[in-house]
């Protein structure tokens, strides 16, 4: 076999429809766009979602939704998650134990699980029920 004698197979590449080619072809005088208004004519284009001067689709729908900027800035970490942590508890280190993404700016400590070891928690904000269970566990929040 060589590349010149290569085919599609029999039947799986349909001719296209000549339109306008006759009555008896099935798609003559009009060729398929029916009769008279802006597709029936040359150069018939108007923009996407265009309804002919009826309000749009995508107008007579309500707007919902919204995306914060900041809150893909923002973030939490559990207490229990803070075993993962070596060392002091600070922003760097959450991220350099994949406890936050990198593109995080702000965490917040947040009560949730129990802390086996004691912790110093530096420069990050906690809440008032996650410095209790720190400080329970012999830990310290500066």
């Amino acid at each position: 076999m060589r590349l010149n004698d290569l085919k599609p197979a029999p039947g799986s590449r349909k001719a296209p429809t000549r339109v306008g080619r006759g009555a008896s072809s099935g798609q003559g005088k009009t060729a398929g766009r029916g009769t008279k208004g802006q597709h029936a004519r040359a150069g018939g284009f108007h923009k996407v979602g265009f309804e002919g001067g009826q309000m749009p689709l995508q107008r007579r729908l309500p707007k919902i939704g919204f995306r914060s900027a900041i809150a893909r800035t923002r973030d939490e970490v559990r207490v229990h998650e803070l075993a993962r942590v070596d060392g002091d508890v600070t922003l760097d280190s959450l991220k350099a134990a994949g406890l936050v993404p990198q593109r995080v700016e702000r965490v917040k400590i947040i009560a949730s699980g129990q802390l086996e070891r004691p912790v110093k928690v530096v420069g990050v904000p906690v809440t008032r029920g996650a410095k209790a269970i720190i400080e329970a566990a012999g830990g310290s929040v500066e």
